[in-house]
């Protein structure tokens, strides 16, 4: 979607993660029922490019609630903006801005949603506050590797975000597709060497060293990279996730990608795979499916069949374990 949720495409293989900061402006009263399916019909609309209905849909979630979350509000900003109304864009980011103290600096300039209201004059405004946020923020970090980590982020998304709508429009195994793919490796590449350097020489650094983007930033690399890589650096992020300075969910998936490069079964079902013939994903082998989402919830991760929604998969615990044997046979193979 926007720069919040955050998918990454392979041939066979697809890891999404959600970053998001879910914070609200007042707890004066407890979020009602109403909220989440509002935010998933907003969702949903803005999927299919009904960015008008989307940007209504949340903010019939926001008055429902009397607040919202950051991350929602700022969704909701981008489908203002592409639905042709700055004014509601940029009560929303404002909002966020100032209130909320919103910091993603280089998301807010590189979002290509957020392009229809460059040129508003109250678009300088609002990047001096969030850039004036990040600042504040990074002050205490170490400012070089802050700087690089940012440009490996960027590196990383950029060329991944527009992977979903390149496959539908032409095909997952299609010329345009292994362009990108090329294009892709080739950031791949000189991203690894930067995080090896700095592994190698700090050590795995977390969000009080290189702020939670940096953090977030050395995980995606070595989620990208070969398996001989993720080896070598898995133990390190083991004992960082012990000493708080790596998520345990970003632990979690890293550990399904080696079980499955593995030959094994993965034991959280971040990793999904795409049938060639029909297009169609499902969770690739998982071990002990009937206890997936306490396992999930121990590590930060949400419940299964609410991860699988972004592959439009029904998670059904019993039709999948007789599915079982035929999925392990189809990676075989």
């Amino acid at each position: 979607m926007k720069c919040f949720p955050s998918a990454f495409f392979a041939k066979t293989l697809v890891f999404f993660s959600v970053f998001s900061f879910l914070v609200s402006f007042t707890f004066a009263q407890s979020k009602p029922e109403s909220y989440d399916p509002l935010v998933a019909k907003a969702d949903s609309l803005y999927k299919i490019g009904e960015y008008q209905g989307s940007a209504e849909a949340y903010a019939q979630a926001f008055a429902d609630w009397g607040s919202g979350f950051v991350s929602d509000r700022y969704n909701a900003a981008c489908s203002w903006s592409l639905a042709g109304n700055a004014d509601s864009a940029f009560i929303q980011l404002f909002k966020i801005a100032k209130k909320a103290g919103y910091k993603n600096y280089l998301d807010l300039i590189d979002d290509p949603d957020l392009k229809p209201i460059h040129e508003d004059d109250r678009w300088a405004e609002l990047c001096q506050i969030v850039k004036a946020n990040k600042e504040e923020a990074e002050k205490d970090l170490i400012k070089p590797l802050v700087e690089m980590l940012d440009s490996v982020y960027v590196d990383d998304q950029r060329e991944r975000r527009e992977l979903a709508d390149l496959g539908k429009e032409y095909g997952w195994d299609s010329p345009e597709m292994k362009a990108k793919w090329a294009v892709i490796h080739h950031f791949d590449s000189i991203n690894l060497l930067k995080v090896s350097y700095i592994l190698d020489e700090y050590g795995w650094l977390g969000a009080d060293k290189v702020g939670g983007r940096g953090s977030t930033a050395i995980f995606l690399v070595i989620q990208h990279a070969e398996l001989d890589v993720q080896l070598k650096y898995l133990p390190l992020m083991r004992e960082a996730v012990k000493k708080g300075d790596a998520r345990g969910s970003s632990l979690a998936m890293l550990e399904d990608r080696v079980a499955f490069r593995q030959g094994k079964r993965q034991i959280y079902g971040s990793q999904i795979g795409r049938d060639p013939d029909t297009n169609e994903h499902y969770v690739l082998p998982l071990d002990d499916p009937d206890h997936v989402d306490e396992r999930r919830a121990a590590v930060g991760l949400p419940p299964l069949a609410d991860y699988v929604k972004n592959w439009d998969i029904i998670w059904d615990v019993e039709v999948y374990k007789k599915m079982l044997p035929e999925l392990e046979a189809k990676q075989k193979n």
